[in-house]
């Protein structure tokens, strides 16, 4: 490339006078924009610090980059030349940072829309195929971390969390489990079989209080009774709730003479961590 065709021939005083004002006025409006940029997002809860402060800063080069290049075209530079080099490198690097671009941006709209929070229990789709659950530790602007129950930790493209169907455990305050109870009757009535079994759930510690624990016959005849236990309890207490409503079936229908098993929901985390100790 010959540089004689970008730069021109004669320059006059005036000229490079107004390039420094461009130069210096676009260096105090980036200053000012960023400033108004970040406080401006830091209205809103949902965007990160993480994620203002790099949006102020890109609008801030945005505008140094500008009013370099309105300097430059008041000094007769030929920007054409210039232009397409820009173009091309931006190109470039679109196709290099696609995906880094495409996490950032799928990151602003999980912090805009908030589908998931600090401390939510998800569950997605692992690299295997089988499902994933944990609790959010990090949001930031590349992945969502995750800190699954066994005691791994997993990241999880942000544009995976929007593209992907994402199950939050966390967002009603509350998870429904259930025990299955299959018992002889030894000649007690089946309401009332029923409600012993309701009561015991309910009177676990960290059975919800709101959502009233029930029973469900499944199956009756005159010597067995098939029944499920629904009730509700807090996302990371699942494990120590179900293991309490077991224990507590049992002894109902041990004190109503009837001779049975319960089974746990199979679809249970394995483990909480309040439950490790």
């Amino acid at each position: 490339m010959d540089l004689s065709t970008l730069l021109p021939t004669t320059v006059e005083w005036w000229q490079v006078l107004v390039a420094v004002v461009v130069v210096i006025a676009g260096w105090v409006l980036s200053r000012l924009a960023r400033k108004a940029t970040v406080s401006l997002l830091r209205r809103a809860p949902s965007v990160s610090e993480l994620v203002s402060t790099f949006i102020g800063r890109f609008v801030s080069y945005t505008i140094v980059l500008l009013s370099v290049g309105v300097a430059l075209a008041v000094l007769g530079v030929n920007m054409q030349p210039l232009l397409a080099i820009a173009v091309v490198l931006a190109v470039v690097a679109v196709l290099v940072l696609r995906g880094v671009a495409d996490n950032f941006a799928a990151g602003v709209l999980i912090q805009a829309s908030r589908p998931v929070v600090l401390g939510d229990e998800v569950q997605v789709e692992g690299v295997d195929g089988k499902p994933i659950t944990g609790v959010v530790t990090d949001l930031n602007s590349r992945t969502v971390v995750l800190e699954t129950y066994d005691g791994r930790t997993v990241h999880v493209p942000n544009a995976k969390m929007v593209a992907e169907p994402i199950v939050n455990h966390s967002t009603r305050g509350l998870r429904r489990s259930e025990v299955q109870v299959r018992a002889e009757r030894a000649g007690a009535g089946v309401d009332d079989l029923l409600a012993r079994l309701a009561a015991a759930a309910a009177s676990v510690p960290g059975v919800s209080a709101e959502q009233p624990a029930r029973t469900i016959a499944v199956s009756i005849s005159p010597e067995r009774l098939t029944a499920r236990v629904l009730f509700w309890h807090a996302p990371a207490d699942g494990l120590t709730v179900v293991g309490g409503v077991v224990r507590a079936v049992s002894t109902a229908l041990a004190g109503a003479g009837a001779d049975g098993t319960v089974t746990s929901d199979p679809g249970l985390p394995p483990l909480v961590p309040s439950d490790s100790v």
